[in-house]
């Protein structure tokens, strides 16, 4: 699992089991495009599965993914590209698209249309009855924004998804499910620190409103 979603693993992780459990229903041999993915962690828990993967990034992502994907016995299943979230190709069409902590990059800056943008992005490149799986991080509380502007090298033009965003992004699929989780992890300087501060997550969850947590996981079917 540290080698699919690298950072903050308790917290995010919950991802992972939330896919596991709403695609399990989809036929194998899929075609899939990870965006961003410029560590192939994504695309390793998508070929693992038996599925057909693109792993894409702005810059071609196969020096540093392809070790993880050797490491595992998967290079098979997976090619490389480069990719732009905002201008995909339209000669393909995938069953499955998944992105991990890349709009806030995508739109840095301000620019937010720049989120709408990725999202009709990756609609037209869905195959019908396609499906989205997206993680990403949230806006979430003022603690969160305060710590990212004062200890964070990107915090300032990061743009971090709000969680009133979220429905209008994804208007346009006609089937949408989405949770939160996470609030204490992100402040970890250390892997380890961050697993103590997941665990304290896991107990106040139910304490904290949904649009303060820092991350958000969901499916969108075309």
């Amino acid at each position: 699992m540290k080698d699919i979603v690298k950072w903050d693993v308790m917290n995010w992780s919950n991802a992972i089991s939330f896919w596991d459990e709403k695609i399990k229903s989809l036929p194998h041999e899929r075609n899939c495009l990870e965006l961003g993915g410029h560590e192939g962690g994504l695309s390793l828990w998508l070929a693992m599965k038996g599925n057909v993967v693109v792993c894409s990034d702005i810059e071609l992502p196969e020096e540093k993914a392809r070790a993880l994907h050797n490491k595992y016995n998967c290079s098979e299943f997976i090619s490389y590209e480069k990719s732009d979230a905002t201008n995909l190709p339209k000669d393909r069409k995938f069953d499955i698209v998944i992105f991990k902590s890349i709009m806030g990059g995508v739109s840095a800056n301000g620019e937010d249309h720049l989120k709408q943008k990725m999202i009709d992005e990756i609609y037209e490149s869905l195959a019908d009855d396609g499906v989205l799986l997206f993680a990403e991080n949230l806006e979430a509380s003022g603690l969160h924004k305060w710590f990212r502007k004062k200890f964070i090298n990107w915090g300032n033009r990061w743009n971090y998804l709000k969680y009133n965003e979220i429905e209008k992004l994804l208007s346009k699929f006609k089937d949408v499910e989405f949770e939160t989780v996470g609030f204490f992890g992100t402040f970890g300087r250390s892997e380890w620190q961050r697993k103590i501060l997941s665990r304290i997550d896991v107990l106040v969850s139910f304490m904290i409103p949904k649009n303060k947590k820092y991350i958000v996981y969901g499916i969108a079917k075309k």
